[in-house]
């Protein structure tokens, strides 16, 4: 079902198996310590019930990969314990549970495409595209002559959350922020 990787290649992100039971890497720092043998220290996500724990694993540890199928669907309405989406191949609807995309959720919108990642046909998980476009909908009055700075300020988007922006914006206006990084890319065309 999966293959090895090393504990020093873990990243955030990385999906495994530890114990027979299916993790997401939430944080990992590599340490070597004086004169002992190092080690990663791992927070990690429990895929199925979204407990946490911390796990340490020795430098020439391996750990099994989690084989995840990623189906692109679009994000259809909210439910009280998740969110509905729709196959864009099959059509087949999918509820998600809330728990496995709360850093996602001020980016959906009816209709915006995402990749469910699926675990032996369970879903665990979703990445919302690498750009969303988005309204500004307060921040500081744009400055006359402050079109070329390379200044930011605290702008607060139409989903209700701050990034920062260049000065140049203003409220009312539509950019393209990256949702992962929470970070501006462009004015919107």
């Amino acid at each position: 079902m999966a293959d090895d990787i090393q504990a020093t290649a873990l990243r955030r992100g990385t999906a495994i198996i530890y114990e027979g039971v299916p993790y997401r890497v939430l944080e990992f720092e590599h340490r070597t310590p004086g004169n002992k043998r190092g080690f990663v220290q791992t927070k990690i996500r429990n895929l199925l019930d979204g407990t946490q724990r911390e796990v340490k694993f020795a430098t020439n540890d391996s750990v099994e990969r989690a084989i995840i199928e990623a189906r692109e669907m679009d994000y259809l309405y909210p439910e009280s314990d998740g969110g509905v989406f729709m196959d864009v191949q099959s059509y087949e609807q999918l509820t998600v549970r809330g728990d496995m995309f709360e850093d996602a959720a001020p980016w959906l919108s009816e209709g915006i495409r995402v990749l469910v990642e699926l675990l032996d046909g369970r879903p665990i998980g979703l990445q919302l595209p690498k750009a969303v476009e988005i309204g500004i909908k307060e921040t500081e009055p744009v400055i006359k002559g402050q079109t070329a700075a390379k200044s930011n300020k605290p702008a607060v988007l139409e989903n209700g959350v701050t990034i920062q922006v260049p000065t140049f914006l203003g409220s009312g206006d539509r950019i393209r922020v990256d949702p992962g990084e929470l970070r501006y890319i462009e004015r919107a065309k």
